[in-house]
């Protein structure tokens, strides 16, 4: 009720704006629920699936699993829940696991899963896929795989494991089973006070264009859960859709070789 003051009780300012330019509104600022910072809603992009437009503003992106208490009490698994992070800290996705209490309990990190990844939204952008397969080197021909769909429903690629003796190896495959990227990770998968890298490459493997990282989260949490931390980075041009095969990579190899069975003991190996 005091002319010249603003709402805030302070005095207004004029600002000086050239002729012919107009102060843009506000806008795409982060998105607060629940205690929660949510990265900024892009604007839609052409020939871009719905919910993908976050992954052309990053090159990096951080996964962690959260620690659920019933787990840990009584050693019942139960769904995996992911909050997916961009560089600043803002949640771009949350991923939960969508897999019946039987399949999670006797199936155990071998299990086939379905994983749904939702916008700040609520929308479902991504869902992944994993069929039950074998794990043992007298079955190379049924390795394991993992289908990207984007949205869901509309396949956009594959992780395809590749059989070797000693070595993790997949193929990144666009949504016609073309041969995209490769991942290579070490001989001996076993987190002990450092991280684990999985390099992503190209198809000829002679150069490196992006990594999964297992990242080492202190003695405590890495013997009393298998709730995991994961850094990714990619090129900021790459695909949108690859960049969404390469998040379906990191949960499958944290399935295959973070998630602790049953005896509680980390899996190592790539047949163990």
């Amino acid at each position: 009720g005091i002319a010249g003051m603003g709402s805030y009780g302070f005095q207004v300012q004029a600002m000086g704006v050239p002729a012919g330019l107009a102060v843009p509104p506000v806008q795409n600022q982060p998105i607060v629920k629940e205690g929660t910072i949510w990265m900024p809603v892009p604007p839609a992009l052409p020939n871009c699936p719905p919910g993908l437009e976050y992954l052309t503003q990053i090159d990096q992106i951080l996964i962690h699993q959260q620690i659920e208490l019933l787990e840990i009490l009584t050693g019942f698994e139960t769904n995996n829940k992911y909050e997916i992070k961009n560089t600043l800290g803002q949640r771009v996705y949350f991923a939960a696991e969508d897999t019946d209490c039987c399949t999670r309990n006797c199936c155990g990190p071998s299990r086939p899963f379905t994983l749904r990844i939702i916008d700040n939204l609520g929308h479902e952008v991504i869902t992944l896929q994993r069929p039950l397969r074998c794990s043992s080197c007298c079955f190379p021909c049924c390795l394991q795989e993992l289908e990207v769909q984007a949205p869901p429903g509309t396949p956009v690629g594959y992780v395809v494991q590749n059989w070797h003796a000693c070595l993790p190896k997949f193929t990144i495959q666009d949504e016609k089973r073309m041969d995209i990227l490769k991942i290579t990770g070490p001989c001996v998968v076993c987190s002990c006070c450092e991280d684990i890298h999985f390099e992503v490459k190209s198809v000829d493997e002679t150069s490196t264009v992006g990594r999964i990282s297992k990242q080492w989260t202190g003695f405590l949490k890495e013997a009393f859960t298998d709730a995991d931390n994961f850094g990714i980075t990619f090129p900021m041009d790459l695909d949108v859709k690859m960049k969404a095969v390469m998040i379906g990579a990191c949960f499958l190899i944290d399935f295959m070789f973070f998630e602790h069975a049953a005896d509680n003991k980390q899996r190592t190996g790539v047949w163990q």
